[in-house]
């Protein structure tokens, strides 16, 4: 049978693992735990956490509280990871080059092919390692299978038989090459078509212990393919439970230190205030009084405060008790935000300066936002200095211009005009630079319709003068309205108490 015919055998069989996934995922995700559990404890160092208010004095835990609790919290995480990061992936483990273990994971693997090698080349051959070899590879050929696949599982359980391969080795009839021909088309039937061109390439090897060794390595390569699927798979599944755990744990925390929720109260009451000063001034008639500003709606005020996480200073504030797992993500998009105000600043204020002259060159925006993207690339870092990114972007954002002005035929850009747009672009260094302002203002302003949207179709339309950057603000949008959503899922009953309070004092 074609291997064509066999791929669509195994498109057809992904709609059942939908519904089996599950039960493996465990087992698949072993290898990416270690180096998850490292990411999560980078990602939440908090620099709140010293010097935050107890309700009671400290008490000692046993050994086994504290194992229980660190792997609550590792899966805990492990799953809010998987819901949130709509790009979680699983990556094959890379050891550093130059670590203990590196060394000594190549020196035993470099003995025991070897050995497979020298018992190959012995008179007659001993297939000994072979054969426990092409065991393992049985075994993980038939993990590749779905329950439906019977065909395929009779075809493995038949030609790879180990008995029958020992009794063909102890009379000299064992032929590994034919077995090796067949793992290789077997493994391009059930490998993602991302495989295809290692596992063609398989069939160029002709020595039989390299080949071994480039057979494994690519069934490394499939079995974080086949976890990846069964994280894709789960998630929906995964998403209700996580919910319902994460506020679990939260409850449990709240219990024993009453006042867990001292910054998401005071957090909930700013966005409260500012949504309400804003209403009024809004609805400041010329008599002076306010005429009706109306009332505040839960849904709103929550809004509103997740928009302010995005302007928090980290630094000197603690950040709300229900979000510090998301602090660092929350950073990550505050960075990004930040990015995006300079780069549709500086787009802006350069168009408007050089056109119409530019108009012709269609890739021109491209070039210019890659030029913004990479000097803003470090703007994480404390040794960043945004004036001198600004005063570069100014002076290759001017040769890009006079360079498009003549291949379109314009008027070259004169030095006035040069000397204007480097003083606009490093203008927009200063966080109170009128552009700046405004592009800061119509970011938020979209998150903030993109969140209230929920969702509904069509989404909100990009504010003027963010064309350019369109596709980088919905990217933004999309991970922010799902960190955002999924937060208010675990923590409504929360969020909902605290309101209530503000909103309905009496």
């Amino acid at each position: 049978m074609s291997e064509n015919h066999d791929k669509t055998h195994m498109n057809e069989g992904e709609k059942s693992q939908l519904h089996d996934s599950e039960e493996g995922l465990e087992g698949a995700l072993e290898c990416s735990d270690e180096a998850l559990q490292t990411e999560i404890k980078v990602e939440s160092t908090s620099p709140q956490g010293l010097g935050r208010p107890h309700s009671s004095p400290p008490r000692f835990v046993t050994v086994e509280e504290l194992l229980e609790t660190a792997k609550g919290v590792t899966n805990m995480a492990l799953a809010h990871e998987i819901v949130v990061n709509g790009d979680f992936q699983i990556k094959p483990a890379e050891l550093p080059e130059d670590s203990l273990e590196k060394r000594v994971k190549d020196i035993v693997h470099k003995a025991f092919w070897d050995c497979l090698s020298s018992q190959l080349s012995e008179d007659p051959p001993t297939y000994d390692h072979a054969i426990k070899l092409v065991g393992e590879i049985k075994e993980t050929l038939l993990s590749f299978l779905l329950p439906g696949h019977t065909r395929l599982r009779n075809q493995i359980t038949e030609v790879l038989d180990l008995d029958l391969i020992r009794q063909e080795a102890e009379n000299g009839a064992l032929d590994i090459s034919k077995l090796a021909e067949f793992i290789i088309d077997m493994m391009g039937t059930l490998c993602a078509p991302a495989r295809d061109e290692e596992v063609k390439r398989l069939k160029d090897i002709k020595e039989i212990v390299p080949l071994f060794r480039a057979i494994f390595s690519v069934l490394d390569l499939m079995k974080v393919d086949m976890a990846n699927f069964a994280v894709t798979s789960i998630r929906p599944h995964l998403m209700q439970q996580s919910v319902e755990y994460e506020r679990k744990k939260f409850q449990e925390v709240l219990e024993k230190q009453p006042n867990s929720l001292d910054f998401v109260t005071q957090w909930l009451e700013e966005a409260s205030d500012d949504l309400m000063t804003q209403k009024c001034k809004h609805a400041l008639p010329a008599g002076g009084e306010a005429a009706g500003s109306g009332e505040l709606t839960p849904v709103a005020v929550q809004n509103y405060a997740y928009l302010k996480l995005l302007k928090w200073d980290h630094l000197q504030r603690p950040f709300p008790e229900t979000v510090l797992m998301d602090q660092a993500r929350f950073q990550e998009l505050q960075l990004q935000v930040e990015q995006l105000t300079i780069l549709g600043a500086v787009l802006l204020v350069t168009f408007s300066t050089a056109a119409p002259g530019i108009t012709c060159k269609a890739d021109l925006a491209e070039k210019l936002k890659m030029i913004v993207k990479i000097l803003l690339m470090d703007m994480h870092l404390p040794s960043f200095h945004l004036e001198d990114a600004l005063t570069s972007i100014g002076e290759k954002v001017c040769l890009e211009v006079s360079s498009c002005l003549s291949q379109c035929g314009a008027s070259p850009f004169s030095v006035d005009k040069e000397i204007a747009l480097k003083g606009q672009i490093l203008a927009v260094a200063s966080l109170d630079d009128p552009l700046r302002r405004i592009m800061g203002s119509r970011i938020l302003a979209f998150l903030e319709a993109h969140l209230a949207s929920g969702h509904q179709k069509p989404l909100p339309a990009v504010p003027g003068g963010l064309g350019p950057v369109h596709k980088e603000l919905e990217e933004v949008a999309v991970k922010f309205v799902r960190l955002v959503n999924y937060n208010k899922m675990v923590f409504c009953p929360y969020y909902d108490a605290i309101l209530r309070k503000i909103l309905l004092p009496s």
